[in-house]
C-alpha cells in the first residue's frame, strides 16, 4: 500500500515538474499599425516583407481566407491585435460565405512535450473560435482541431521558425 501511494506522489511530481520546465526562448511580437490591415501585395510572403509574421493578401478573397494566418506570442492564446483584426476581417469574409463552414487548426512550436503542446494548439484555436462567435458567428459553422507541434509551417529549429508555426490556421469545409 505505501510503495502505491509513494509511487503515485512521485508520478504527481514528475508530471509536476515536466509542466514546469517546459520553457522556451521569449521573443517579443511589436505590433505595427499598419500590419492590422492586410496589404494588397501579391509578392510572395518571403520577399513581401522583413516581417516574416505579416499577412501578405492576394487581393483574391478565398485564398487570402485560407492562406493569412493568425500567430500567437510564446506559451499564449491570447489573441493579439493584429489576430484579432484579421479575425474580424475573416469574420466578414465568412458572413458573405452562407453555405461555409470553417475549421480552426491550432498550431505550436516544437518546443514542449506532445501533450502539452497539443492543450496549447487546442486553447489557441477555441480562442479563435471564440472571437469570431463573439462577432456573430454561429458556433454551429465553426470547428476546432489542435495538432500542437504535429504540421510545422516551417520546420527550421530557431525563433523565427518558431515564430510560424505558432499559429491558428482555417481551413474551409
Amino acid at each position: 500500500m505505501k510503495k502505491r501511494v509513494f509511487a503515485n506522489l512521485l508520478m504527481a511530481l514528475m508530471v509536476a515538474g515536466l509542466f514546469l520546465t517546459v520553457s522556451c526562448a521569449q521573443k517579443k511580437v511589436t505590433s505595427d499599425p499598419q500590419s492590422t490591415q492586410p496589404s494588397q501585395e501579391t509578392a510572395p510572403a518571403d520577399t513581401a516583407s522583413d516581417n516574416p509574421l505579416k499577412p501578405v493578401a492576394t487581393g483574391d478573397p478565398d485564398v487570402d481566407f485560407i492562406n493569412l494566418d493568425i500567430y500567437f506570442e510564446f506559451d499564449s492564446a491570447e489573441l493579439t491585435g493584429e489576430a484579432q483584426a484579421l479575425l474580424q476581417g475573416k469574420a466578414a469574409y465568412i458572413q458573405t460565405k452562407s453555405d461555409i463552414k470553417v475549421t480552426i487548426e491550432g498550431h505550436c512550436d516544437e518546443r514542449g512535450t506532445t501533450e502539452y503542446n497539443l492543450a496549447l494548439g487546442e486553447r489557441r484555436a477555441r480562442s479563435a473560435r471564440n472571437f469570431l462567435v463573439d462577432l456573430g458567428i454561429s458556433g454551429s459553422r465553426l470547428s476546432f482541431i489542435s495538432y500542437g507541434e504535429e504540421k510545422p509551417a516551417d520546420s527550421g529549429h530557431n525563433e523565427d521558425a518558431w515564430e510560424r508555426n505558432r499559429r491558428g490556421h482555417f481551413e474551409l469545409q
